[in-house]
């Protein structure tokens, strides 16, 4: 009964369509802190240890899972399946103010509007880095973003301004 709860107020509050787009970050979740358990198994010095135990942090720290204070193995263990929908690009759109709501957010990315750096993405999943995370913006071919109306917004625009000429002749 809580984890129903608890799912349903995760779809709400991040505007999943379903309750499988939270499984799957907590299967990822899961597979993140069993590689970290298996890492904090072996001896602190040993050379597997070291190597995959730094590129895991890395990787955390570089999606702003960890912060930089937190770079051990135990903090991986500690992360939480809001701090990854929190990286999600459909949550980081309406935190930088592209999008009047999360759901907003998430129609402007399907409807391929929204760019990270230079690179059009239309997946509301995808996992920001820390340093792309300043470059989220509206496409460049985007109504939004300065580039051609749409649709609607061709089909009126020269109405209107027929109209005004129409009147200034009179």
């Amino acid at each position: 009964k809580e984890r129903l709860d608890q799912e349903l107020r995760l779809c709400g509050e991040y505007g999943l369509r379903c309750k499988r787009e939270i499984w799957r970050v907590q299967l990822a979740l899961a597979k993140i802190r069993k590689a970290a358990r298996g890492l904090l198994t072996l001896d602190e010095s040993d050379p597997k240890r070291v190597f995959e135990g730094q590129a895991l942090l890395r990787r955390m720290v570089r999606y702003k899972l960890l912060g930089e204070d937190e770079k051990r193995l135990d903090f991986v263990l500690q992360l939480t399946t809001q701090k990854l929908l929190e990286r999600r690009l459909q949550t980081l759109g309406l935190k930088c103010g592209l999008a009047r709501s999360i759901h907003h957010a998430r129609v402007l990315i399907r409807q391929r509007h929204v760019r990270v750096g230079k690179q059009l993405v239309d997946v509301p999943s995808f996992l920001v880095r820390t340093d792309s995370e300043a470059h989220i913006d509206f496409g460049f071919d985007s109504p939004y973003g300065g580039g051609r109306p749409g649709r609607v917004a061709r089909k009126r625009g020269p109405a209107p301004a027929a109209a005004a000429r129409d009147s200034d002749e009179e």
